[in-house]
């Protein structure tokens, strides 16, 4: 094994020293000899909150490999949404679809009038053939979220993966790959900047299957009881919120129909109304958020909203501005979820902006017969964001976080979903119970 005898980085933001914990001193010692002396393409780091991951990653990259990131190294993530932290953090990243996989063309065909049309408009995607060859390493974060197919896509080109990831946060919903199930390194000890967080302890604790007490723990954490967390208090506590977590979609139905209620819309409003917060719910690859295209309007990717309209079909259409990245992207969305708590469109379906302007679904012969279509669609799928679920919260974090703990749901994972809902939340936290 290789031997460093550099063990103290500095933190760019402020130019102090950081001393190396003994794990992450460990951790540096054997992805270097993985990456500088091993034909293996693959090297697994999981690390709980409070580790240093993400620095120790940082430092490796550059002070340790001297890879220049955003070139020779590329961080990605599974998620557009956990893209979005690592960018928010400061590192050039994107995502693990933007870089491996090409939107395959369009078939097109010619009518008996002469015109150009679609015959094939699913949209579907291709492993590129190659990636840029500078790339030496590729960094995925939130590892969890990788698939077996992806994996083997990804490594299929064979450019070194370093995987990274939470092994203790919840598996997601579609299942994984068991990356974080054997890691060839774990980082366990918490280190000196995060170990007084309270945060970090009350996630350690719920790590570790402890009960949690009712009571304040620092300044920024607390734990109440959900028959006091009523009135004035409640109201104010969530209004302020960055982010409000729940485990059940009926318990999120309900808080965001309080929350609308705070903001005085009326209960007979059911769409969207200016500057409302709604979270996507359907990936849409063919919509970018950044002139780039790092980003694309994909599920999980938070944002406000302007100029909601109403159309044909059960369609809206509206501004939509995703939290901290890209600009404002005009979208169709569908409409049925708001009025009847059902989306009326199916996955995949489209929708057609004709000559005069109207918006209808793709099947609308008789519209579509009176007027030339100008240009299709994907539909997309929001809903409102106020309160989310843990499994949507995963990948994402926000300054001020308001569990309402219903981990009880979970059976043997009651933990794992607690300890996950806990650390999306990186300055101030108030559990519900």
């Amino acid at each position: 094994m290789l031997a460093f005898s550099k063990r103290v980085c500095y933190n760019e933001s402020t130019m102090k020293k950081v001393q190396l914990t003994a794990d992450q001193q460990r951790a540096e010692n054997l992805i270097a000899e993985w990456f500088l002396h091993t034909e293996d393409l693959c090297f697994v780091l999981a690390g709980y909150a409070g580790t240093g991951k993400t620095f120790l990653i940082n430092h490796v990259v550059k002070e340790v490999l001297g890879l220049e990131a955003g070139v020779e190294a590329a961080f990605v993530s599974p998620t557009g949404k956990a893209a979005t932290v690592l960018a928010q953090g400061g590192t050039v990243a994107g995502t693990v679809h933007g870089l491996i996989y090409i939107r395959n063309e369009d078939e097109f065909d010619v009518n008996e009038d002469g015109e150009v049309i679609a015959t094939e408009r699913r949209l579907s995607f291709s492993k590129r053939e190659s990636i840029d060859e500078k790339i030496r390493l590729i960094i995925i974060d939130e590892a969890s979220m990788v698939g077996e197919e992806m994996l083997r896509d990804l490594l299929s080109f064979g450019v070194k993966c370093l995987f990274c990831g939470d092994h203790a946060q919840l598996p997601p919903v579609n299942g994984d790959c068991r990356l974080m199930q054997n890691p060839d390194f774990v980082l366990t000890e918490i280190v000196r900047q995060a170990a007084g967080d309270p945060i970090i302890q009350v996630a350690t604790m719920a790590r570790e299957g402890k009960h949690i007490p009712y009571g304040r723990y620092g300044e920024n954490v607390s734990v109440v009881s959900l028959r006091r967390f009523q009135g004035v208090e409640r109201k104010r506590a969530m209004l302020r919120a960055d982010q409000i977590i729940c485990g059940r979609n009926k318990t999120r139905n309900a808080l965001n129909a309080e929350y609308r209620g705070y903001l005085g819309i009326a209960e007979d409003v059911l769409f969207p109304q200016e500057e409302e917060k709604l979270i996507c719910t359907l990936n849409n690859w063919e919509q970018p958020l950044d002139e780039e295209e790092r980003f694309h309007l994909v599920n999980g990717i938070i944002g406000r909203v302007h100029s909601v309209q109403e159309h044909y079909d059960y369609l809206l259409t509206f501004s939509f501005q995703a939290d901290k990245i890209g600009q404002e992207v005009e979208v169709i969305a569908d409409g049925g979820i708001f009025l009847t708590g059902e989306y009326a469109h199916m996955y995949g379906d489209r929708a057609a902006t004709l000559a005069d302007g109207t918006i209808v679904h793709e099947y609308n012969r008789t519209l579509l017969r009176k007027l030339k279509v100008v240009s299709e669609q994907t539909i997309n799928r929001f809903e409102f964001a106020y309160a989310i679920t843990c499994h949507k919260a995963q990948g994402s974090e926000f300054d001020f976080v308001v569990v309402f703990d219903e981990s009880w749901l979970f059976g043997e994972d009651r933990f794992r979903w607690l300890y996950t809902a806990i650390t999306r939340a990186k300055k101030r936290l108030l559990i519900v119970r």
